[in-house]
């Protein structure tokens, strides 16, 4: 079967900050892909907003850079794929894996083989992919990389690999200084016999199989991403398998459905750097994107118009947690936040609040993220959206709070299934790095979740690694208390491990809410003497309504309370004349924690300036008689 030898189609995978996109940066620049003028960012590849705050990839991008081999052949084009490293965001590794002949598996010569470096390898392997392990970060103090090295090899043992993917290359990097070597540096040094990224370039050239075509073959092109442009509307990145690809052709679009229309290629573009440029032709192997077809979605082709063939679809792993996203129905809906004039009013104005809306913004989502699912409920302003984690959801409700959106977000819950006849919840495998002295409090912690202790190592340093099986469940509200537990120093991730019988009730929440029971605005008055409550979630002078939580009881039961309770005048003395009394600074909490805190009863309201958790029945009367009733059943 012929090949081409000038591109090379490889991604990068790894866990979450063990250095794929700085790596890529390195490899960007020392390949010339910038001008000397330039000025450029670290992690240029995380170009969206939340990527760059966040420090994670959420979405699968593709880069493409020109190598001259230093013997001075022909320039190979290699086109990179920089994956997420979050099991959460596992749709976009799998379309990444569809795009390309091997992996780069990347492993930190500390952390080593980590949950979401079990989840993409094992992705690779079952695509039959052949892998190159690098070793990145040799020069931190605490390396280990002998170690790291065998537990990479125990991992593929345990993942069935074949003979041919246990025989991988290994390379070891400092991505962040751009250096690379295929001999072992000391622990915590950077390679001394290589000052770029030579070596790990002639390894991909090595290792990574040139595309190989049939010249008989019809047109096949697999559309693997989405993108959008304000001029060319819809742009379809995908990979062509077979045949060649021309601006201006007319080609076979074979839907998910299985129909068949013919459209024009409008235009052709091919990935250089970071930017797309027009082309002309793409050939078998080349990752390109189309504008032209409108309504063109995930996983379909675009084949011979003579002879379509369609290529398989897209297949990803089902969801696991679902939460319920409607429109805003507290009584501060539309309102903006406190300010007043001009650029409130002005922001008031654009807010995004009626059920079409919220409704259009997910069904846009789902053109571009084919692991999301969006049901109806039996509210026609609220719909029950599933996904692969409590991240990945919260990710899609910060995207649209910055868009303008007010929402109701219900606590979020697990996917069931039923096998042979009972009830399955999902399982996560949880692994857990804290120091020695934190063990006892996070195997306490796990005991209550109802996880189940799997392997345990302790590698001498002080630090205990800890494996555990625990149901998705158990994991909602985990990470805070976990932080809390471990002085903020432990540090904990899981991943999908498939679905097992049900485990029964779980209590993770052991105490109840402040609850306000009127509208108006906090006071520091009533702030300083509910402060030996609980703690308080709110300011002085925000404005909070009925049913609203202002913060968290000491005990386990709720309490409604009057957070705005005013200083009586005297003769003696001014209502505003101890204002300034000790107030204990209110915990803020972010989105994700708000969500984790959520009891089945209560709900987040999510706007674009705040984020409030509320009763999902504010009348407080109204909320007595439906927990009689639930008591009473």
């Amino acid at each position: 079967m012929p090949t081409r030898n000038d591109i090379r189609n490889v991604a990068i995978v790894a866990h979450v900050d063990h250095g794929k996109t700085t790596i890529v940066d390195a490899m960007l620049k020392q390949a010339g892909a910038f001008a000397a003028h330039q000025q450029l960012d670290d992690r240029m590849m995380d170009s969206n907003d939340l990527e760059r705050e966040k420090g994670i990839t959420i979405l699968a991008k593709n880069t493409a850079v020109k190598y001259h081999p230093k013997d001075g052949g022909e320039p190979i084009t290699i086109n990179i794929i920089d994956t997420p490293g979050h099991a959460d965001f596992g749709g976009e590794v799998e379309r990444g894996l569809s795009m390309v002949d091997a992996v780069v598996l990347l492993v930190d010569a500390s952390e080593g083989p980590l949950p979401q470096t079990r989840f993409v390898l094992r992705k690779a392997l079952q695509q039959r992919k052949p892998v190159i392990l690098c070793i990145n970060k040799t020069d931190r103090p605490d390396s280990r990389i002998d170690e790291v090295v065998n537990e990479t090899y125990d991992l593929f043992l345990d993942l069935d690999a074949d003979e041919d993917q246990i025989e991988f290359p290994i390379v070891y990097a400092c991505g962040r200084d751009g250096i690379a070597s295929l001999t072992k540096p000391e622990n915590g040094t950077v390679p001394q016999d290589s000052d770029n990224l030579e070596p790990f370039f002639s390894a991909i050239l090595e290792h990574v199989p040139a595309p190989s075509y049939d010249e008989e073959a019809p047109l096949q092109a697999h559309v693997t991403n989405l993108d959008a442009d304000n001029f060319l509307g819809r742009i379809a990145l995908l990979r062509v398998e077979q045949g060649e690809l021309r601006k201006g052709q007319t080609v076979a679009w074979i839907k998910r459905d299985g129909t068949i229309s013919n459209v024009r290629i409008t235009e052709l573009m091919m990935t250089e750097a970071l930017t797309r440029k027009p082309a002309e032709v793409a050939g078998p192997g080349d990752i390109c994107a189309v504008a032209g077809i409108p309504d063109i979605m995930i996983g379909e082709t675009l084949a011979d118009p003579e002879n379509p063939i369609a290529l398989p679809l897209i297949t990803v792993d089902q969801p696991a947690i679902s939460m319920t996203i409607g429109t805003n129905t507290s009584p501060l809906v539309g309102r903006g936040g406190t300010g007043k004039g001009a650029d409130a009013k002005s922001a008031v104005k654009n807010r995004k609040v009626t059920a079409r809306q919220v409704k259009d913004r997910l069904d846009r989502e789902l053109i571009g993220n084919v692991s999301l699912r969006v049901l109806d409920t039996e509210r026609p302003d609220a719909w029950e959206v599933q996904g692969r984690g409590e991240l990945a959801l919260a990710i899609l409700v910060e995207q649209m709070r910055r868009e303008g959106f007010e929402l109701t977000i219900g606590k979020p819950q697990v996917v069931t299934k039923l096998v042979d006849g009972k009830v399955h919840e999902p399982v996560e495998r949880l692994t857990v790095d804290v120091p020695e002295e934190h063990m006892g409090a996070v195997t306490q912690l796990m005991g209550v979740r109802k996880g189940r202790m799997d392997n345990m190592s302790n590698h001498g340093s002080g630090w205990v690694r800890m494996e555990f099986v625990v149901p998705s469940r158990g994991l909602i509200g985990f990470r805070t208390e976990f932080l809390t537990n471990t002085r903020g120093t432990g540090i904990a991730h899981s991943i999908h491990e498939g679905h097992e019988p049900w485990f029964g009730t779980l209590t993770t929440r052991n105490n109840g809410s402040l609850v306000a029971d009127r509208a108006g605005a906090v006071t520091a008055f009533a702030m300083t003497n509910l402060q030996e409550r609980g703690v308080l979630f709110t300011d002085p002078g925000t404005e909070v309504y009925e049913g609203m939580i202002v913060g968290e009881n000491s005990r386990s039961d709720d309490m409604d309370v009057n957070i705005t309770k005013e200083k009586k005048l005297t003769n003696m003395r001014s209502s505003s004349a101890d204002s300034f009394e000790a107030i204990v600074p209110p915990r803020k909490l972010s989105l994700e924690q708000s969500l984790e805190f959520c009891r089945d009863d209560e709900c987040v309201e999510v706007t674009p300036e705040a984020v409030r958790i509320r009763k999902v029945i504010l009348d407080q009367n109204a909320r007595g008689r439906a927990s009689s009733r639930a008591k009473n059943g």
